[in-house]
């Protein structure tokens, strides 16, 4: 049997109990996404909207795109997210913060990670009220969302999903250079040329570092691999009537000529991490995803890829 298959199946059980283990902490729960508003109209003038009232917060506009049809993603960031992204030597992922515009059926949904939760899943130190504040002045505050119960940064800051599944510090390991320059040249020469399918979104420098975080889309279109296109992908886990479009895109980080991205296993079990681990809509139908994304990720970054990939 193939050892990925073996290892998801070997968990399911065990994701019965870690999905009951989800218990109130002191602190207070959280949930990754918030839905700012819901409206009629189109994506790309609600997207327009979105953009002027995001730079008239104080919202520095790193990049956009479109990952399928219905859906707009807009990743922005601010002094205050890089200065967070500075408390941890992997903090790069905390800069960016992904706000989606999404048409489901006849209404627009506005929503965007949750800075809290995502500060406590990548261990980073800061105060996230502001930011969460100065969002939803931009962008509205109707509800957070995700899961049906939240996580507490208790939670968080020791996630994984299941017994055996990767944590925050057990990231891809893409590529190595011998400096930091080197290795931002690497991977924004491999993004430019559409390496392993992907295409670059954004790119933020952390000032006062040396981490660079960049935003990466993925298509099968030049790869025919399904399972690491971002619209098959979020077929089978974003289903629910609130989308976590958010969810995207991916991240590569480069810290001290080190390439590095979160496993996918965390990646996605942090913003789902109700998704069941079998039947529909569940984790086994994206079972070879994980490896898909990272050999698509090594191919942008320059790295050597597995030959079990």
């Amino acid at each position: 049997m193939n050892l990925v298959k073996s290892k998801w199946l070997a968990f399911a059980s065990a994701a019965i109990l870690a999905a009951a283990s989800v218990v109130a902490h002191a602190d207070k729960e959280m949930k990754p996404f918030i839905l700012g508003s819901t409206g009629s109209g189109d994506v790309a003038s609600k997207a327009a909207d979105v953009k002027k009232s995001l730079e008239s917060n104080g919202f520095e506009i790193a990049g956009d795109y479109s990952p399928y049809e219905g859906a707009h993603i807009i990743v922005v960031t601010n002094d205050a997210l890089k200065k967070a992204a500075k408390t941890h030597d992997r903090g790069g992922y905390i800069a960016p913060e992904r706000v989606a515009i999404t048409k489901v059926g006849d209404e627009v949904q506005v929503s965007y990670t949750n800075p809290e939760y995502m500060a406590a899943a990548y261990h980073v130190k800061g105060d996230m009220a502001k930011v969460k504040s100065a969002l939803a002045a931009a962008l509205g505050s109707v509800k957070e969302f995700g899961p049906d119960e939240g996580l507490s940064a208790d939670d968080l800051e020791g996630y994984h999903y299941t017994f055996g599944m990767e944590y925050f510090d057990e990231p891809y390991e893409l590529a190595s250079y011998s400096s930091q320059k080197e290795a931002v040249d690497a991977v924004a020469k491999g993004l430019a040329a559409g390496a392993g399918g992907t295409t670059m979104v954004y790119r933020i420098d952390i000032p006062g570092s040396k981490q660079t975080v960049f935003g990466v889309g993925m298509s099968a279109k030049d790869t025919g691999n399904k399972y690491m296109d971002e619209k098959f992908i979020m077929s089978e886990i974003d289903f629910k009537p609130v989308r976590s479009t958010a969810h995207l895109p991916y991240e590569i980080l480069v810290t001290d000529g080190n390439v590095e991205a979160l496993h996918a296993r965390f990646r996605i079990a942090m913003d789902f991490p109700d998704l069941s681990m079998m039947g529909a809509n569940s984790f086994m139908n994206i079972m070879p995803t994980p490896d898909a994304i990272k050999e698509s990720l090594t191919k942008a970054a320059g790295g050597e890829v597995e030959s079990d990939i």
